[in-house]
C-alpha cells in the first residue's frame, strides 16, 4: 500500500471517529426523521373507500359511527364523539360544559391546549409542571386556584398519564370541571384503566404524528349523556337537527374517510405502542450513564404511549447546552424537536390575550432543557444504536464542540 492511500486511510478513519459538527464523516447519509407515520395497507380501506365514494355519504354516515363505538369499547366509556381535530373537540367540550372565567392549564404542553380554552372565551391560568413527570402539578393547580377558576384542563405529555388521582381530587374537593387533554394518549394506561375514561371528558388527536392516525381528526370520551349529547351538537353548529341551534357551535365534524383510516388502524395500536416501549427503554439504557442526560419519569402503575421520547440536558452537567447538542446531531442528518420549547406563556401569540403566568420555574427550566429523539414503530434497531453512538460520540468530543461553539 502506497503512502498516499495509507494516509487517505487513516484520515477517513479519523473522519470517522470526530463529530459531524467538527468535519466529521455524518453518521447517516441522509436525515433520520424523527418521526413516520404508521398506516393501515391501502388495501385495508380501499374497498371502503370506495363504498363512500359511491353512496355519496360522506360525512354523518355509518362508518363515524362504527369508529366512535368502536373507540367507546375499547377505551370502556359510554360516549366517544368523533370531531374534525383535538383542539376543536376541546373548545367544544369547554362550551358544553358551560365553563365560564378561568382555567387552570400546563405551560409546558402544546399550544393548542391553551389555545382551546383561549377559542372558548375563557382565561387561561397557567400552573407549573413536575421536574420528574413533567405533567401539571397539582398543588400548584391548588395555589393557583381563584373564585373566578371553573375547570382544570391537564395534559398527558408525551402519553405518559397525568397526575389523574390527585388532579381529580383537587377538582372533587373545589367542585371545578376537570378535562384531560389527551392528545398524546391513545392506548396508554393508568392503573390498567385506559386513558379517555377518567375525568369529565378527555380529547384525543388522531393526526399524523399520534399512535392512532386518522389523517387528520379528534375524539372526546365521556361517560356524561348530556354533555355527549351537546358535544354531538356542538360539532354541527350547534344545531341539534331542526335548523334552530341551541348552543355556540363549530362546524367539526369528522369526515367518513378519516373514520374509515381510523378504524383500520385501531388494532394496531398495542403494536406500535409496545415498539415505542422497546425504542425508549433501548434509549434509556443506552444513554443512561451519560452526565448530564435525565428521562421523564413513568409512575410504575402507569404505561405511556411514548408519543414523544424526550431527554433532558443538563448543560454544566452534560458539557454544552440542548441547543447545541441538537446542532450537533443535526450535522449527523438526525432530526431533533424541542418539545416543548418555548414554553405555552412565553409564545408570541399570548401576548394578546389575558392571561395569568406566575412561578412557573420547573416550566421555564424544563422547556430549556428538553430534546425530543426519533421515535416511531419503522424505526430500526440499527437506526437507533447509531442515533445513541451519535450521542455519545458528540460527549466524547463536547470541549472541542463547546470551544467551537463559542467562537
Amino acid at each position: 500500500m502506497n503512502i498516499v492511500v495509507c494516509s487517505v486511510l487513516i484520515e477517513k478513519m479519523t473522519m470517522n471517529k470526530k463529530p459531524a459538527i467538527l468535519g466529521g464523516v455524518p453518521i447517516f447519509d441522509s436525515p433520520l426523521p424523527i418521526l413516520k407515520p404508521k398506516l393501515p395497507d391501502y388495501s385495508q380501506v380501499a374497498d371502503t373507500f370506495s363504498s363512500i365514494m359511491s353512496s355519496g355519504q360522506i360525512t354523518n354516515n355509518k362508518h363515524v359511527k362504527h369508529f366512535e363505538e368502536a373507540v367507546a369499547s375499547l377505551i370502556g366509556v359510554e360516549h366517544c364523539i368523533a370531531t374534525s381535530s383535538c383542539s376543536s373537540g376541546m373548545m367544544l367540550f369547554l362550551k358544553a360544559a358551560n365553563i365560564t372565567g378561568e382555567v387552570i392549564v400546563p405551560s409546558f404542553t402544546f399550544p393548542a391546549t391553551v389555545q382551546a380554552v383561549i377559542w372558548a372565551g375563557l382565561v387561561p391560568v397557567f400552573a407549573d409542571c413536575l421536574p420528574n413527570t413533567l405533567n401539571l402539578d397539582s398543588e400548584d393547580v391548588k395555589r393557583k386556584i381563584t373564585d373566578s377558576t371553573s375547570a382544570i384542563l391537564a395534559t398527558h405529555i408525551f402519553g405518559n398519564p397525568a397526575d389523574i388521582d390527585a388532579l381529580e381530587k383537587v377538582a372533587r374537593s373545589t367542585g371545578l370541571k376537570i378535562f384531560f387533554d389527551a392528545a398524546h394518549g391513545f392506548g396508554g394506561l393508568h392503573k390498567g384503566k385506559a386513558l379517555g375514561s377518567f375525568a369529565n371528558a378527555e380529547a384525543f388527536s388522531l393526526s399524523p404524528t399520534k399512535l392512532l392516525i386518522a389523517a387528520e381528526g379528534g375524539l372526546v370520551t365521556t361517560n356524561d349523556e348530556e354533555l355527549a349529547n351537546r358535544l354531538r351538537n356542538g360539532r354541527n353548529y350547534g344545531d341539534p337537527g331542526d335548523y334552530d341551534c341551541q348552543m355556540l357551535g363549530l362546524s367539526a365534524r369528522m369526515s367518513e374517510f378519516h373514520a374509515a383510516l381510523g378504524l383500520a388502524g385501531i388494532d394496531g395500536v398495542e403494536e406500535r405502542i409496545a415498539r415505542r416501549i422497546e425504542l425508549a427503554d433501548t434509549y434509556r439504557l443506552v444513554l443512561g450513564d451519560l452526565p448530564g442526560v435525565r428521562f421523564q419519569e413513568i409512575a410504575e402503575y402507569d404505561h405511556s404511549t411514548y408519543k414523544d421520547f424526550t431527554i433532558l440536558i443538563d448543560e454544566n452537567e452534560f458539557g454544552i447546552s440542548r441547543d447545541v447538542l441538537a446542532k450537533a446531531l443535526e450535522a449527523e442528518n438526525i432530526i431533533t424537536k424541542k418539545y416543548f420549547y418555548p414554553p405555552v406563556h412565553e409564545q408570541k401569540f399570548m401576548r394578546a390575550y389575558t392571561h395569568r403566568a406566575e412561578n412557573l420555574e420547573n416550566t421555564i427550566s424544563v422547556s430549556r432543557q428538553v430534546l425530543s429523539l426519533p421515535i416511531y414503530f419503522r424505526l430500526l434497531d440499527e437506526e437507533i444504536d447509531k442515533t445513541c453512538k451519535a450521542i455519545i460520540k458528540i460527549h466524547n468530543h463536547i470541549y472541542e464542540i463547546a470551544s467551537a461553539s463559542d467562537q
